[in-house]
């Protein structure tokens, strides 16, 4: 039975819902078979309650969504894309990235403080696409689509922190840190049965507010064509084989919501040119910042001053976030990793999807524009820019 909805305050400054909402971010790591449960387990919170805030938070904005999400760094070929875009196609760009590509999952439009070669690539996606399909293709389709003047795709490398957590994060002092450098995380495609599949599609539909049930993935077995305990042993599996991520509610951060609140108000990507040879060193150093949402190992190229080191970082005011930066900064100089260049891209309007990693849905995709499958197939050598 969906719990029953009361008169429950759906802002995520209430006690309770805040309780709920840092763990329920980001702290159910892995396939969870009582993700509900586990909440209320970690919270003290009658596992009821817990429902019930979830989806009274969900069908008033305050959750976006409610999702299993999967690691799609090793289930398709994927890159953060900055895309360079004449100033009066900027929003129809947006729009058609968000709206009409599956692929495209993050679409943010950032600017810059200190203006920089990279400062005219406002437009910011990833971009995956399934297992077989080319990456480069898929964006050169776009680049024509929207009328981009370039792009430049930047894969990747090794990962070194991946969750989100605002509220959680909410209060820390600039230069909090785990003691432990962060352990970097290899981003290598891992291929899958039918069967596998079959269940990871079921699996990473986001519920909607009925679906929000105690016995959460018996209706997802049945849409799979299985029984219970073979759909979870299926998940387990995957676990096993590094593709499950988290069991994740995931707030409205950008837009205002009930009481006109919101999660965070600035959204920042950090960039550092750390030395050839210490990118691990300088991603672990970073990610150990309790700040850090993302942090990745990426090769901007020479459009963005041979940046390697990305990260995201989130806040309620901007000089908070700039105070952040600066001490992560200090702590590189601190750690013996000097770099040659770094900048701040804001991000403004954004919209955030799943991103589809599903090969049927690329092949539904294509046909539904016009275009052969077979020849958005990947070649032996891609590039990394256009």
């Amino acid at each position: 039975m969906t719990p029953e909805i009361s008169e429950a305050p759906a802002t995520i400054s209430d006690p309770v819902n805040a309780a709920i909402l840092a763990v329920s971010e980001d702290r159910l790591a892995g396939f969870q078979t009582d993700p509900f449960g586990e909440i209320a387990s970690r919270t003290g919170i009658p596992v009821e309650t817990v429902m019930q805030r979830i989806v009274t938070m969900l069908r008033a904005g305050t959750i976006r969504r409610v999702r299993q999400t999967l690691l799609s760094t090793s289930l398709a070929q994927g890159a953060l894309c900055a895309w360079e875009v004449a100033p009066e196609r900027l929003d129809a760009a947006f729009d058609f990235m968000f709206r009409e590509d599956p692929f495209s999952g993050h679409v943010v439009i950032r600017t810059t403080d200190a203006v920089s070669a990279g400062s005219k690539y406002r437009l910011w996606t990833t971009l995956k696409v399934p297992q077989g399909y080319s990456l480069r293709k898929h964006a050169e389709w776009l680049r024509g689509a929207v009328g981009a003047q370039r792009y430049r795709l930047m894969p990747a490398r090794m990962l070194f922190a991946l969750g989100v957590g605002h509220v959680r994060r909410r209060g820390l002092e600039p230069g909090a840190r785990s003691q432990e450098r962060a352990r970097p995380m290899q981003a290598s495609v891992v291929e899958l049965s039918d069967l596998q599949w079959r269940v990871l599609v079921a699996l990473k539909r986001e519920f909607a507010p009925g679906e929000i049930l105690r016995d959460v993935w018996s209706a997802r077995a049945r849409d799979a064509g299985l029984d219970v305990e073979t759909f979870v042993n299926v998940a387990r599996s995957l676990q096993e084989r590094r593709v499950i991520g988290r069991f994740s509610t995931f707030l409205e951060h950008v837009k205002p919501t009930a009481g006109n609140e919101r999660a965070t108000r600035y959204n920042a990507l950090f960039h550092w040119a750390v030395p050839a040879g210490r990118e691990i060193d300088a991603g672990s150093e970073v990610a150990r910042h309790y700040v850090i949402t993302h942090a990745y190992w990426r090769e901007g190229g020479p459009e963005f001053h041979g940046v390697n080191i990305m990260a995201v970082a989130h806040g309620m005011e901007k000089e908070r976030v700039l105070a952040h930066k600066a001490a992560i900064d200090e702590h590189l100089r601190e750690a013996g990793i000097g770099f040659s260049y770094t900048n701040v891209f804001w991000g403004g309007r954004s919209e955030i999807k799943p991103s589809e990693i599903a090969p049927d849905a690329y092949r539904s995709f294509c046909a539904s524009r016009g275009i052969d499958p077979e020849t958005m197939r990947t070649d032996p050598k891609e590039g990394a820019s256009g």
